[in-house]
């Protein structure tokens, strides 16, 4: 399967969002009202927008990027490595450029793609509709306007494993358990990362846990094609945490 992919040639990604502001009441009034007529789109029982205000994080309108993690395999001998790297922090202008400068840098090389699971339904617009909110340009990997549809440049694990199913979405901690690989979700899961972020305020804990999601699909990515797992000693990061 996939023989016509170069694993080398891929940049895998993973991305964490949380909602721009804490609560809903910290919102001003004017993303109140709007988050308001969203959510009356998204609620289905008694709730209130205000108590559904975490999912703001899942839009790209109502929520903000918070760690950009990126990982890429390369050979060392007669052995596949894997090295990451994470940009993260408060300021998301500062860690989109961050991320911008690494994808600059991997993308010297010819026939690269991106990697997530889900990707394109949201790691990979996510990030392009926060860059143009930002002011930031698109590098040319992710500006695939008028592009057709075998020219675009993304690999999504999930959609690799529908198979051409459209019925259903199968998540990553579930393709994890099914192939055997070390579950990225033993710490926290997504519907975590708004509190873990603005009530506990462990920014490094979200890193960890974005990082693992990174490595949970190259693992995958290379089941796929039938070659072998990555050991825990091949898999290095680069990340450095600021001193507090």
């Amino acid at each position: 399967m996939l023989d016509h992919i170069r694993p080398e040639n891929i940049l895998f990604i993973d991305i964490e969002t949380v909602p721009q502001y804490p609560g809903f009441e910290q919102a001003d009034e004017t993303v109140r009202q709007l988050w308001e007529k969203k959510a009356a789109y998204l609620i289905k029982d008694t709730k209130t927008p205000a108590e559904i205000y975490q999912q703001a994080g899942i839009y790209a309108e109502f929520g903000k990027i918070v760690c950009i993690s990126a990982g890429f395999l390369y050979p060392q001998g007669d052995k596949r490595c894997f090295r990451l790297r994470s940009c993260f922090g408060e300021d998301e202008v500062a860690l989109l450029k961050d991320f911008l400068t690494l994808v600059n840098r991997f993308g010297q090389q010819s026939n690269i793609q991106l990697c997530a699971h889900n990707g394109k339904e949201f790691d990979f617009p996510y990030i392009s509709r926060r860059m143009l909110i930002n002011g930031l340009q698109l590098p040319g990997i992710l500006d695939i306007a008028g592009k057709k549809p075998w020219e675009v440049p993304f690999i999504d694990t999930m959609e690799l494993w529908c198979f051409g199913d459209r019925k259903s979405a199968t998540s990553l901690k579930l393709l994890t358990h099914v192939f055997g690989i070390p579950s990225p979700k033993d710490d926290i899961d997504g519907s975590q990362v708004a509190t873990v972020y603005w009530v506990e305020k462990d920014l490094p804990r979200i890193v960890r846990y974005c990082e693992k999601d990174v490595v949970a699909i190259a693992q995958l990515l290379l089941r796929y094609k039938g070659l072998p797992f990555l050991p825990p000693e091949s898999i290095s990061s680069s990340t450095v945490f600021p001193e507090v």
